[in-house]
């Protein structure tokens, strides 16, 4: 058994006096303040021979290419070994967007086919702002880049002897958002008070994995929380923030420190959302959005609007309480100064699904009538977002002529009693709730949005209620390809254990 180091590190990507394009929606959304700082965490454990280093973004997503230039800039790190970094995203809707946020094969602009389908449409309404205080493209991504490079490094040159601890708290964050009808449609943000609503298409995990980190005197140095909802209550707002991680990790410096940290890792949840969608409360103030509109809406008694900051606060509470509790039941025997760690990076082809004949069809006929129909008119966000899945359709067409397989970066690793794995998708809460039910570690930490960006990943049941998340056009994969993941990283795991 090997001695346990551990190092800390914490980088700030805010841009000061920059202003720039917040990503996460079909449309163009120009920062004007800071609500929450966003930051790059990193936190690096080894033992003996063995290592792995996490790196948590404040970020909508993290593409393959830019954690390769990450990794690039550590590569003349004495002894840092750059295969073992995982670096993953909270999936904030309010963090600069920026160059490789998404891998390439994602990031294919559907804009292109709209053009060349509606030659005469005006996108100017959609990126208007050109200002020399935007940061965004190449700078911004060599600006996060080069900061979560350093925390990387200051986690690895700070590790030192120190022990963890297992937690697990539980409190009801993510909700599924996904609404099923009695025709056997699904939509997402669809509205439950109709007498076609049948229910919501998945369930929720209310369970927060949770490590605490010391040094070793036992003093506190840190909390990765792993919970099933991305960081998204403030996803429409058009300032900068970190979200709910951004107020958990400042509720836990007030009471522990402010040298305590927070690795916000996020599981499973490509079909999760902060809100209740039976118990319906608006948001405060408008938002952009046609998904979100309701009409009538009855008023509820219930948790405050999940679109603001009042609600925002309150999910960084639930949190925090759960976090500071699991630490209160701590005991002696819990601290693990010794333990075995195994990490291996996989590289797993998995099948590209597929569009048919007729899907492609469909598609071009649907931008062909929309092109006639808005002429020379200016695209709004409504526009431009019923048209982004025909347009991804046909990309999909024109890659499948070429391509079988899309292949994905993994990562899993034993940490005595405890199990990691990572996926680089919005990976739906089903696939997360089978890898945990069939693991043989005694708590599995599992992170989604890690080493890559590829989309979202559906199950069968979801793709075929359809809508935005499970169409083909929202990821590059289909339920054949979530199978074939689960199967192996429970067998990766339990071949572990």
């Amino acid at each position: 058994m090997n001695d346990i180091k551990i190092g800390w590190g914490e980088e700030s990507i805010v841009p000061e006096g920059r202003k720039v394009n917040l990503a996460g929606q079909f449309f163009e959304r120009i920062s004007d303040t800071v609500e929450t700082p966003i930051a790059v965490t990193a936190l690096a454990i080894e033992s003996g021979d063995e290592a792995v280093i996490f790196c948590a973004c404040d970020l909508v997503a993290v593409g393959k290419e830019f954690i390769e230039r990450i990794r690039g800039k550590l590569k003349d790190e004495k002894g840092l070994p750059a295969d073992k970094i995982i670096v993953s995203a909270i999936h904030t809707h309010t963090a600069p967007s920026f160059k490789d946020s998404v891998d390439a094969i994602t990031a294919t602009s559907s804009l292109a086919i709209l053009t060349s389908l509606m030659p005469n449409a005006k996108y100017e309404a959609l990126v208007s702002y050109s200002g020399s205080d935007l940061l965004a493209g190449e700078e911004a991504a060599e600006f996060i880049a080069e900061r979560a490079a350093k925390a990387i490094k200051a986690a690895w040159n700070s590790r030192s002897a120190g022990s963890y601890a297992a937690g697990f708290g539980r409190a009801a964050i993510g909700m599924n958002r996904r609404v099923c009808y009695s025709d056997g449609s699904a939509k997402m943000w669809g509205n439950t008070d109709t007498a076609t609503f049948t229910e919501l298409e998945a369930g929720n995990d209310s369970g927060i994995e949770l490590l605490y980190t010391f040094d070793d005197n036992k003093k506190l140095t840190g909390v990765i929380a792993n919970v099933a909802c991305p960081a998204q209550v403030l996803e429409h707002r058009s300032f900068i923030s970190s979200d709910y991680f951004g107020k958990v990790k400042r509720n836990l410096r007030k009471i522990y420190g402010d040298s305590v940290n927070l690795l916000g890792i996020v599981s499973p949840a490509g079909d999760q959302c902060p809100r209740d969608m039976i118990r319906w409360v608006e948001p405060e103030t408008p938002i952009d959005d046609p998904n979100i509109i309701r009409n009538n809406v009855t008023v509820r008694k219930a948790d405050p609007s999940m679109f603001d900051i009042k609600g925002c606060e309150l999910v960084a509470r639930r949190i925090t309480n759960e976090i500071v509790y699991a630490y209160e039941n701590i005991e002696d025997g819990d601290y693990v100064a010794e333990a075995e760690l195994i990490h291996k990076n996989l590289t797993i082809d998995m099948p590209l699904r597929r569009v048919t004949p007729a899907q492609l069809e469909n598609a071009t006929r649907a931008i062909k009538e929309f092109a006639k129909e808005i002429g020379d008119k200016p695209l709004t966000f409504k526009e431009t977002a019923a048209m982004h899945v025909h347009a991804g359709t046909i990309l999909r067409g024109k890659l499948q002529e070429t391509v079988d397989v899309i292949p994905i970066e993994v990562h899993v690793l034993k940490l005595g009693s405890i199990a990691f794995a990572t996926n680089p998708y919005e990976l739906f809460l089903d696939y997360g709730n089978q890898m945990r039910a069939r693991s043989k570690a005694s708590q599995t930490f599992l992170i989604q949005l890690a080493c890559g960006c590829v989309g979202y990943l559906p199950t069968e049941k979801e793709e075929q209620g359809s809508h935005y998340s499970a169409y083909v056009s929202s990821g590059t994969a289909g339920h054949e390809g979530g199978d074939l993941l689960v199967r192996k990283t429970v067998a990766e795991i339990n071949e572990m254990f």
